[in-house]
């Protein structure tokens, strides 16, 4: 797909501001396309007082966001600071046909009814990160519903099956005789109408959205519009290190999870790992960064300089108050203590075999799995390590512990 500028106009001199706008921009990012026209808007930006309109668009496809989420988010909150206007954009339209972004398959389309139930969180937890009375929200059905049979039809009449098969996912289900359904050619067509509608001049994504954005700086063009800039960021690796953070791979971080278990999860990623969390989720100085980076050198423990991440990222969705309570209980976690915060569980049967308990209790899923954590040392009870898969428990209360964060105070009957 073709990227080259579209701008032929005399080129505008970078000031300093400008010069260090545009390193605001490129700090994480995987690309920005195109960097000179960028820049270019910026300096236009800058000498008219006009703020640039910098788009980002979520489809409601599940009804919480994560950490991975914010990677974008981030650097939305970033431009917003330097004084642009951000567009935040739910895909409640395009939601129906399905993003065949990196599927192998056709994507179930979801119900209007599900999609309004997941937009009604998506603005609420978005403005964790960006400021609220700073933000456009918007639904992509403001212009797609009106488009109508023969709008789509017009529509459609801008773009090529061809360009539409450069699409490596589409590329590959073809060459695989994978079905692709019509409904799925529209979906970057629909997500490119979005710039036109709202006429961006920088549209923000994941690496996964390369395609998308770049059908919006085609169909802009095709519409006579100035061609929005497009910039993409890193798909933020999970708890596992391995792959995309993602709810159902079970390796993410909730954004409106509780300040103990963000903590825990964010001081159980690798060493490693931290440096990525550092690029993509912190809001510290790189030169920050990189004294942290010469301390560990120097023989500071890595843990220390984890645990400021965390407090870091607790503090912004909770509280300062709450980073310091987290970082306390998980402390106290690592010493063998015991939570304030722990479930009351009330069960009767005593004396009751110690699988039975666990899964009773929710702190196994099944008792075959509660009987091959005792197996391997990972439960407690009152601190004391359970080796005894025999074990029956008699009636009384006892805190009970699996693994380093799920516990219980039981009341057996």
């Amino acid at each position: 797909m073709d990227v080259s500028s579209s701008s032929k106009a005399d080129q505008l001199p970078l000031s300093d501001k400008v010069q260090e706008a545009l390193a605001v921009a490129k700090r994480g990012v995987e690309e920005l396309l195109i960097e000179s026209e960028f820049a270019q808007k910026l300096a236009r930006s800058e000498q008219t007082g006009k703020p640039l309109r910098i788009k980002l668009g979520l489809d409601p496809t599940a009804p919480d966001l994560h950490l991975g989420h914010t990677v974008v988010l981030n650097k939305m909150r970033q431009l917003q600071d330097l004084g642009h206007q951000v567009i935040f954009l739910i895909g409640d339209f395009t939601s129906m046909i399905g993003d065949p972004s990196g599927r192998n398959i056709t994507r179930p389309p979801l119900t209007k009814e599900q999609i309004e139930e997941n937009a009604k969180t998506y603005f609420s937890q978005a403005s964790l990160v960006l400021d609220p009375e700073r933000t456009e929200i918007r639904y992509n059905s403001e212009w797609c519903d009106p488009l109508g049979a023969r709008g789509m039809i017009e529509l459609s009449a801008k773009y090529t099956v061809a360009r539409i098969l450069e699409r490596e996912d589409f590329t590959k289900r073809f060459k695989a005789n994978t079905p692709i359904s019509l409904h799925e050619f529209l979906y970057p067509l629909m997500q490119g109408y979005d710039s036109v509608a709202l006429k961006s001049d920088l549209e923000l994504g994941g690496t996964d959205q390369k395609f998308n954005l770049l059908v919006g700086r085609e169909l802009q063009k095709s519409y006579g519009q100035e061609q929005q800039c497009i910039l993409t960021m890193p798909l933020l690796e999970g708890l596992d290190g391995v792959e995309k953070m993602s709810k159902s791979k079970g390796n993410y971080i909730g954004i409106t999870e509780p300040g103990n278990t963000m903590f825990a999860k964010l001081m159980s990623i690798s060493d490693v790992m931290m440096w990525r969390y550092y690029e993509l989720l912190s809001f510290r100085s790189l030169a920050e960064i990189a004294q942290f980076k010469q301390d560990i050198e120097g023989g500071r423990n890595p843990r220390d300089v984890k645990v400021l991440l965390a407090q870091e990222i607790v503090a912004r969705f909770h509280s300062v108050q709450a980073a310091e309570d987290a970082l306390t209980d998980f402390v106290n976690r690592s010493k063998g203590g015991i939570p304030d915060d722990i479930p009351e569980v009330a069960l009767t049967g005593a004396p009751l075999g110690i699988g039975q308990l666990l899964k009773q209790a929710n702190l196994c899923a099944s008792t075959s799995e509660a009987l091959r954590m005792v197996e391997q040392g990972g439960v407690r009870i009152d601190g004391t390590v359970i080796s005894d898969k025999a074990l029956k428990v008699e009636a009384g209360t006892v805190v009970v512990q699996v693994g380093k964060r799920k516990f219980a105070r039981v009341t057996l009957a």
